[in-house]
């Protein structure tokens, strides 16, 4: 929202010596978001006066260009100009524009003006004559957006202090047209304007009315409000219908206010000072009728809209859409409506999409002498899905999204027609349509020490009932309980600790003396946390990258990964508003987020990648528990904390990664290694070596992996069981293509709370015997099917506690061995803690192993 500063003095009393730094500062302090302090007409210096066209003579040029030769007289400034060939007094400057006739009042540049952009102004011979000056047009003295001439004066008759209202408290009278003054006044050049990032529980800071509002407050000075108050419009009062007949059929419109104004004079232009402001707050002028209902929305935050009434058929009807329905917006876009879209209707169909746009159909014109003036109140949350369902973002879906003020309907109403009679010299018809009403503020009770309790500060009894009533609430005081009545633009207040919030802000939160909690000793990271950085480290330390990345994905994602319909990974956590609707859930798995990493490398010739991310992922509950609300004056019971786990549903902490391209490039110490499956693997494997934890790997098949080149990481127990906490391999090749990833990407992810759980004690060593190890290879040969950790957990359980160490180191197949067979040779180590092992008992215990892997895996010993 963008304010200037003459306007905000309109209704809040600031002192002129109070800097527009200093009402910044003001408003920070009491929360609101100020960006920016812009001078604007700053970068417009050197003389720049107001000129009268005396005369001039239409050229046309030999590349087909008309040109204009004109005397304009600058009074003072005629003296010191270069000669002219006319016979009186006065400046000769070249115009290309044709919009102008002897006798008016232009704005002129002489030489030595700078206009926006470091534009100088110098005399120069161009179409064979001095131009001693620039007459300027709106854009290019930086006013306005007009370009296709240049700008025409005309007296102001009517300026902002006849048409503010009653209580005016800053009187600016139109700047006088003199021919030869600064013509900077003239065109409200000049003036300060706050720029502010209004916050989506600030909905009436979307207005002059508002941010003055917050700077009386913050600077402790009068505010006079624009926007009456009407106590007969009050829920359950009657309506008035002698206006414009109007019917609301629908709850999402609580009030309609109708007004008609005819006699308009289509040609009146806005004036001048209304287009700058318009200009300043970032709004283009249109014309008097538009101007004038985005003029009073700006100043009240009470959006308008302007019908041409000879366009409108029937009465007026706000109702929902019915199947089938279209609209063409003012934006000449067609638009397919939905059942939950709220309409403005007439006889023939939908004339509007309320609160959002108006139909191109009743458009007023440069024809129209008769208009119907809309103000009503729309319903926040149905406003804002019916301005993302249609991707139409307006000013005045902008401001009914986030609570427009009910009460503001009628008198902003009557503000525009106010103003279309000033200066459309309409007239405003006597008879006037009111449907609806006000609803009624709810009441909330609180105690008068609860403000002194959360913000630990000394607000006595009488601060708050102050504070509260300078922010607008009603308060009835009953000793230490307070009923509290929010103001009508407050739609925010509705829980006691807003009202908290409220008194902090007027307080002062630097108020407050800040108090640094008291650390219980001995804490330090906890041993998930000191786990996590262990595996973390170990990754880095071998080259691995880590990367965090945003915790939403597209639930189509899942589809192209080939996630089969029953997997865990499609229970989906929807987001109720999401950032994009492209990124419409919480992330159910680490990956889709560092494959578009992935990609966003690769398309910057990043080919070598080895990306991880350790983060939570997010499963929907399975039941439909909701979480229960709970109060901030004490810790949740633990009854309430197992509610809110439950709604909350599993968000696991798992470690993904992905590599691409080579694991090693080429260089004289060897050939390029490309990455595969192994070096998935291998991720898992430094994962559980960092923390202590024993994984085996296992064939497997689970999407997004290839089925023949996919492994099951499975950690170990104590007792030899296995539990499998996630997958690594290459990728499918159609999830590559889908995605657009490197030809033989490879990826992992496991369950790293799983694999911290399976981790040893922190600090716990494993006794170190002094006994010698005695070390024996063996060879066996199983099925080509058999994996090698089956027959490692065979070998592994039929040794027992005195086997230290299996470890594979060569795989053979060939015609030795016949057809569908391999032979596996493995590494032994047997050691005892407490003596020296015999022959005898390593030969058993080497047999022992021998039996159990044939047992379970059909082995055969292999003589080495």
């Amino acid at each position: 929202m963008r304010v200037p500063l003459s306007w905000l003095r309109s209704y809040a009393a600031v002192p002129e010596t109070v800097t527009a730094q200093e009402i910044s500062d003001a408003l920070i302090r009491v929360g609101l978001e100020v960006e920016t302090v812009d001078q604007t007409g700053a970068d417009v210096t050197g003389p720049l006066v107001i000129g009268q066209v005396e005369e001039f003579q239409e050229e046309k040029h030999s590349n087909g260009k008309t040109v204009r030769w004109c005397r304009v007289d600058v009074g003072e400034h005629n003296a010191g100009g270069k000669p002219t060939d006319f016979s009186r007094p006065g400046r000769g400057i070249i115009c290309g524009a044709s919009n102008f006739a002897v006798g008016d009042l232009v704005v002129v540049a002489l030489p030595g003006a700078v206009l926006p952009g470091g534009f100088e102004i110098a005399s120069r011979k161009t179409y064979g004559h001095f131009s001693d000056g620039m007459i300027c047009s709106a854009r290019e003295l930086g006013v306005g957006d007009d370009h296709a001439g240049i700008m025409v004066l005309t007296p102001d008759t009517q300026g902002p202090e006849l048409v503010e209202g009653p209580g005016i408290i800053r009187h600016r009278p139109p700047a006088p047209l003199t021919v030869g003054a600064d013509a900077a006044p003239a065109i409200y050049l000049r003036d300060d304007v706050l720029d502010i990032a209004v916050t989506p529980d600030r909905g009436y800071c979307w207005s002059v009315r508002g941010i003055a509002r917050e700077a009386a407050l913050a600077l402790d000075v009068d505010f006079t409000d624009p926007v009456s108050k009407i106590p007969d419009l009050v829920e359950g009062s009657a309506v008035r219908s002698a206006g414009y007949p109007v019917t609301i059929n629908s709850d999402g419109c609580s009030i309609f206010v109708a007004l008609t104004i005819t006699d308009l004079d289509p040609t009146a232009p806005s004036p001048r000072w209304m287009q700058r402001r318009l200009h300043q707050a970032g709004m283009r002028s249109i014309s008097l009728a538009v101007d004038i209902t985005n003029y009073v929305m700006l100043e009240s935050g009470q959006p308008l809209h302007a019908y041409d009434a000879a366009k409108l058929s029937g009465p007026i009807v706000v109702r929902n859409a019915q199947p089938g329905e279209k609209l063409i917006t003012l934006d000449d876009v067609t638009r397919d409506l939905d059942p939950a879209d709220l309409l403005i209707t007439d006889d023939r169909g939908p004339i509007g999409l309320a609160g959002v746009m108006g139909g191109a159909d009743t458009e007023v014109d440069d024809r129209t002498d008769t208009v119907v003036i809309e103000a009503a109140n729309f319903e926040a949350v149905g406003i804002a899905r019916t301005s993302r369902r249609h991707k139409l973002i307006s000013e005045a879906s902008r401001r009914f999204e986030r609570g427009a003020d009910p009460a503001a309907t009628y008198s902003a109403a009557h503000r525009a027609a106010q103003l279309l009679v000033a200066l459309g010299h309409g007239r405003l018809s006597s008879e006037e349509t009111v449907a609806g009403a006000v609803p009624a503020a709810p009441q909330v009770g609180i105690d008068d020490q609860l403000p002194a309790r959360i913000m630990g500060a000394p607000i006595d009894h009488g601060t708050v009932v102050d504070h509260l009533q300078r922010v607008g609430v009603a308060v009835a005081d009953d000793g230490e309980r307070l009923t509290l009545t929010p103001p009508s633009w407050r739609p925010d207040l509705t829980d006691p600790y807003d009202f908290v919030e409220e008194v902090g802000r007027i307080y002062g939160y630097q108020r407050v003396e800040p108090v640094v909690p008291s650390p219980p000793p001995g804490r330090g990271l906890s041993r998930r946390q000191r786990l996590r950085r262990w595996i973390g480290s170990a990754l880095a330390d071998t080259g691995h990258v880590e990367v965090l990345t945003f915790p939403f994905m597209a639930p189509t994602v899942l589809d192209q990964l080939g996630v089969p319909t029953d997997d865990v990974r499609r229970r989906l956590l929807r987001l109720a508003n999401p950032l994009s609707e492209e990124q419409a859930a919480l992330r159910s798995t680490l990956l889709p987020e560092l494959f578009a990493a992935v990609n966003r490398n690769t398309s910057r010739s990043i080919d070598d990648l080895a990306l991880y991310e350790i983060g939570s992922v997010f499963l929907a509950p399975q039941g439909s528990g909701v979480a229960p609300r709970v109060g901030v004056e004490h810790r949740p019971t633990d009854d309430e904390l197992a509610a809110m786990d439950a709604a909350i549903g599993d968000q696991p902490r798992m470690l993904g990664a992905v590599l691409t391209g080579h694991a090693r490039p080429n260089g004289w110490t060897g050939r390029a290694e490309p990455v595969s499956w192994r070096h998935a693997v291998a991720v898992a494997e430094i994962a559980a070596r960092a923390v202590g934890a024993t994984i085996r790997i296992e064939q497997a098949e689970h999407a997004p992996w290839h089925p023949g080149r996919c492994a099951a990481v499975v950690v170990v127990g104590p007792d030899g069981t296995g539990t499998s906490i996630g997958y690594a391999g290459e990728l499918h090749p159609t999830v590559i293509d889908d995605l657009r990833l490197p030809k033989n990407t490879v990826a992992v992810e496991v369950d790293l709370d799983a694999l911290i759980a399976a981790a040893p004690e922190i600090g716990r060593v494993a006794d170190i015997s002094t006994h010698p190890v005695v070390k024996q290879d063996l060879a066996l040969i199983v099925a080509d099917s058999v994996p090698s950790a089956a027959v490692e957990q065979a070998l592994r359980a039929g040794a027992g506690a005195l086997l230290e160490e299996v470890r594979l180191f060569d795989i053979y197949t060939g015609d030795q061995l016949g057809d569908g067979r391999k032979s596996l040779a493995y590494a032994l180590r047997f050691r005892a803690p407490d003596r020296t092992l015999t022959d005898a008992e390593v030969a058993e215990v080497r047999q022992a192993a021998v039996d159990a892997a044939a047992a379970a895996t059909g082995a055969e010993q292999r003589v080495i």
